[in-house]
């Protein structure tokens, strides 16, 4: 009697899981498509002035992939980068100026902001004084981008283009993050998968959405939206900087879109699982808005979403529930299906598609952890700086 109250009560549970993923597979936005690439664009007849600002802390190891990338556009108006040295202690800031003299191209201003002030990120405190340094340059939109994105010679070109065309005032690419090592294979696919779930792609786009999303690695903002919606001044102390932005923008009457990148690439290595660990978890909470009721029902929805349906599949097999295991495994399937097609943006084997539930459950570990950091006050460290305050953790690319 109690095995077969087991298994119906597990029963329930899995329908209710297939019916979720039956749900997102439909009704999400499509959000497990990988097509929302860069809109239509037709080049401008006259090409507006842009202004690169790259904020970067102790970025020695990346920079000389990432900079030469931005110094060599090939753009057809005015352009000029300014490389914001935030306090770096492994010569960024001349290792900067040694790859803007072997390499030309657009001009390099190099410059220090100094500590950040409290209430503000280190990151957002960089932004806000290479942002200050551009405004007297006067450029028509401002090129928000990380020290470890390497983009393509055309880059420039094809995201002013797109703004100019959509009559947008954000662009911004999710950079294709590096998949090399086993746990990035594993982990990074998937990071890119649950933020489109948040934030379906298509969405985003559309005039008139609420949902709101950017990738902070590249995103081109016209300067007279990031003035009207106050940034960066309006989001100093976001914990998830990029999304922040696109919201503030947002709710200035702004367009924003946001999709994949072609040729848009992050350098950043992660090759342990202590690495991703700490990326994921920094922020984790905070999407939550530090709420543990939040969490409770993020864990017990990863939980039944993600774990319910392999686990049902081996109960039912092992117990003799027929149905319980056959809508455990076509509760699977569904899973699977949606995860290819971010295995094969990533070029991954389809095979790591199936792992999904496992890698869900280090994300949920990931999560709860990040919480548990938060209570116990330890705050979050990135590069020698410790943020104690939940409004002050920083979102670095």
């Amino acid at each position: 009697m109690g095995q077969t109250a087991r298994v119906s009560a597990l029963l329930w549970i899995v329908a209710g899981s297939l019916a979720a993923w039956l749900w997102l597979l439909l009704c999400q936005g499509f959000f497990w498509r990988t097509d929302v690439r860069l809109p239509p664009r037709t080049p401008p007849a006259v090409w507006p002035s842009v202004c690169v600002v790259v904020p970067a802390r102790d970025e020695a190891a990346v920079l000389p992939t990432g900079l030469p990338s931005l110094l060599t556009q090939d753009y057809p108006g005015r352009a000029e980068v300014f490389l914001v040295d935030d306090g770096s202690t492994d010569g960024t800031g001349e290792l900067a100026r040694e790859l803007s003299r072997r390499y030309g191209g657009l001009p390099l201003t190099v410059d220090s902001p100094g500590e950040p002030p409290p209430g503000w990120t280190g990151k957002l405190w960089a932004v806000r004084h290479g942002i200050g340094l551009a405004r007297a340059r006067d450029p028509e939109y401002l090129l928000l981008t990380d020290a470890d994105i390497a983009h393509a010679p055309d880059s420039l070109r094809e995201l002013v283009a797109a703004a100019r065309t959509g009559g947008f005032d954000v662009v911004s690419q999710m950079a294709r993050l590096r998949v090399e090592s086993l746990w990035e294979r594993l982990v990074v696919p998937a990071f890119v998968y649950f933020f489109a779930q948040l934030y379906p792609f298509r969405r985003i786009g559309r005039e008139g959405a609420r949902t709101s999303a950017a990738a902070g690695g590249c995103v081109l903002l016209r300067t007279e939206a990031a003035e009207r919606a106050r940034i960066p001044d309006a989001i100093r102390h976001a914990v998830i900087d990029d999304v922040a932005l696109a919201r503030a923008v947002r709710s200035g009457g702004g367009r924003i879109w946001l999709g994949l990148a072609e040729r848009v690439d992050s350098v950043r290595p992660y090759p342990r699982l202590h690495d991703l660990w700490r990326m994921v978890s920094r922020s984790a909470y905070a999407q939550l808005r530090h709420n543990p009721l939040v969490l409770a029902g993020t864990v017990a929805g990863l939980a039944v979403v993600y774990l319910v349906p392999p686990v049902a599949l081996v109960a039912g097999l092992a117990l003799g529930g027929t149905a319980t295991a056959a809508l455990g495994a076509l509760a699977w399937l569904v899973m699977t299906g949606t995860y290819l097609p971010m295995l094969r943006y990533y070029a991954q084997p389809p095979w790591l598609a199936p792992l999904l539930p496992l890698t869900a459950s280090l994300y949920l570990l990931m999560t709860v952890d990040s919480a548990v950091q938060h209570y116990r006050g330890r705050g979050a460290a990135w590069k020698g700086r410790t943020y104690t305050r939940p409004d002050a953790v920083p979102d670095e690319g």
